[in-house]
């Protein structure tokens, strides 16, 4: 059950409730300066505070110089203090200079009423690592020293977990010993000294999975005075079963890849939503509060790129319609409710739209919020174009078999064996009998992120290179400069030196990614198709008595979508009384409708969607 009930931030429950925001990413990739981003926190405080938005968030790369030969994957133009630690680009955050960091910043944006976050990369900075910079022990002031010597960043930093899609950038930080622990933090109670208030970390979830990571960091942030809100990224390929062992300690976390403004991005977070909610994890235990299982942000208005060196330069790709669809889906799953548009060119249509007042109502003070399956559903016009409502995941081309990742205590991930020097099989069962699912074994080349097997490793661990010979190598790793549509695509990349493409053949049958832990799992097209097609329904309840139902048309045509009230009252286990007392309204159009006939019925137009809200 979700819970839509809460306590104050005030008794340190920081996230009893999704929270709210802006980030910087969807509309200036890593260029934002402190100028552009005041402007942009001082229109979100005139005009979304009010509305529950308050924070104002700097995301990715903000300690990065922005010269020539600058980008989003190039080494050694990152500002790193004497202790390994990053600070902000002093050319881009002029505040930031003579050792102040972001305290400035944070300052200007608490004096608004908001809140003040930064996006993190998960570990330390490479070039922390090659410069074996020292680490600062926060109880003493000095060089950490254990064991009779003093410890440095190359200590510590894991060079066989580099972040597959960083990996000049940052790695894991080894959080099991006393010096990687203390980096950590050195780390978080700078940022809580500079006035952070919200942490995004980046490269830690989903198929970078860093569980002990996780942990590690959200111990230190309970060690902290200052309250921190957690948020964890990237979300590809996350489970219910994967997040169940970390939403404890963590405010939110993202369950998709990179949503950017297309309808086929809009898509997969459906199918996504549903297995969060079947599983009962909206609202879970959290670090300071509840769990968020988080959609991504809402890519409308001016926008930038993926990872490009520019600012906002076009708008949104999606329509009017397509935008109300995922902003309703975010509400009804009661997702974090980030915005991604560059605030200083904010329509009035775009305000409206995340200011709603009753798709915030639903979003922050609703129950029982999951798909409804008992609608009727027909198309109402023909189109000439073929409609698909499900992409397929992780294809490859073994007799409609699909390659996933997920963690090793799946059904699905058991049963590889090595069925000769060269191949690894799994077995499957079919309508003529018992037949083999192989993957080919490739050399293992030199590693670019430093690992180095032993003779004995080296006979254990492999790469596994695809059907044909231009389809790459096995990895376990998706860009997440590929938007979530594209995390859908075969799991099969360029071969490299990376640890995301080693694997292990284990005595259980589990063939495990050396980079994340997780496990290679394996089924049927059939089964691992999306259900993602024609219409959808999704119901909540609100703290008041209300009854929402959300209709979506995923369709390319206009669809009539239907629900009888008899079904609806067993869905959300209210039997409504006297039907023609009820008050049952369109939200989008504030037009009421009669229960009195029994059902409720209307057409809604392509990739569009419609609220009705019912109160007796």
């Amino acid at each position: 059950m979700t819970r839509g009930n809460c306590r104050g931030a005030e008794d340190g429950q920081l996230t009893m409730l999704p929270p709210r925001g802006w980030n910087s990413y969807d509309s200036f990739s890593w260029t934002i300066d402190e100028a552009a981003f005041l402007h942009n926190a001082q229109i979100m405080a005139d005009k979304l505070l009010p509305h529950g938005y308050q924070y104002a968030v700097i995301d990715f790369l903000w300690y990065r110089k922005n010269v020539n030969g600058s980008t989003k994957d190039s080494y050694g133009f990152d500002n790193i203090d004497q202790w390994g630690r990053p600070f902000p680009d002093p050319d881009r955050f002029p505040s930031s200079k003579g050792g102040k960091g972001f305290k400035q910043i944070a300052d200007k944006v608490h004096a608004m009423g908001l809140k003040f976050g930064i996006h993190l990369m998960n570990g330390i900075n490479t070039q922390a690592v090659n410069a074996s910079t020292p680490i600062l022990d926060i109880d003493t002031g000095n060089a950490y020293v254990e064991d009779g010597r003093q410890w440095t960043a190359s200590d510590i930093g894991l060079t066989h977990r580099t972040c597959a899609w960083m990996s000049d950038g940052f790695m894991s930080v080894n959080t099991d010993v006393g010096a990687g622990r203390a980096f950590l933090r050195s780390l978080y109670r700078q940022y809580a000294d500079w006035g952070v208030d919200f942490v995004k970390v980046d490269c830690i979830f989903g198929t970078d999975y860093s569980p002990k990571e996780i942990v590690a960091v959200s111990e230190v942030l309970k060690e902290l005075e200052r309250p921190v809100v957690l948020s964890i990224s990237p979300g590809t390929k996350v489970t219910p079963a994967l997040a169940e062992n970390i939403t404890r300690h963590v405010g939110m976390y993202r369950i998709t890849g990179d949503d950017w403004d297309s309808w086929k991005d809009v898509l997969p977070h459906f199918d996504v939503a549903r297995s969060f909610a079947d599983a009962k994890m909206i609202g879970a235990t959290g670090l300071q509060g509840r769990s968020w299982p988080d959609l991504d942000m809402l890519p409308f208005g001016r926008l930038t790129d993926a990872g490009v060196n520019e600012g906002p330069h076009r708008s949104t790709n999606l329509t009017f319609d397509e935008q109300r669809t995922q902003m309703l889906l975010w509400s009804m799953v009661k997702s974090p409710l980030m915005y991604g548009g560059d605030l200083r060119h904010l329509d009035d249509d775009t305000f409206n739209l995340i200011t709603h007042p009753t798709l915030l109502k639903i979003n922050h003070h609703s129950e029982n919020n999951k798909e409804f399956n008992y609608i009727q559903s027909e198309r109402t016009s023909k189109s000439d174009e073929q409609f698909s409502g499900s992409n397929s995941v992780d294809q490859t081309n073994n007799d409609g078999l699909v390659i996933g990742l997920g963690t090793c205590s799946d059904e699905s991930a058991s049963g590889w064996r090595s069925s000769s020097e060269d191949h690894i099989c799994r077995s499957y069962e079919t309508q003529n009998g018992n037949a083999s699912f192989c993957i080919s074994k490739a050399k293992l080349l030199p590693t670019s992120d430093g690992v180095t097997l032993n003779k004995e490793e080296n006979q254990a661990k492999f790469r596994l290179a695809g059907i044909d010979n231009d389809d790459g190598c096995l990895d376990a790793s998706v860009s997440p400069w590929q938007p979530s549509s594209a995390s859908l695509t075969p799991m099969f990349s360029t071969c490299e030196g990376h640890a995301k493409q080693v694997w292990e053949l284990t005595k259980k049958g589990h063939l495990v990614s050396s980079y994340s832990g997780l496990c290679a799992t394996v089924e049927s097209n059939k089964e691992g198709e999306l259900k993602t097609s024609g219409a959808q329904a999704w119901i909540a309840t609100g703290n008041k008595g209300e009854i929402y139902v959300a209709f979506f048309n995923l369709d390319t045509v206009s669809r009539k979508i239907a629900v009888r009230v008899p079904d609806l009252e067993k869905g959300v286990g209210i039997k409504l009384g006297r039907k023609h007392l009820c008050s049952c309204t369109e939200v989008w159009s504030g037009k009421s409708r009669s229960l009195s006939k029994g059902d409720i019925s209307v057409v809604v137009s392509s990739h569009g969607s419609m609220l009705f809200e019912i109160q007796c």
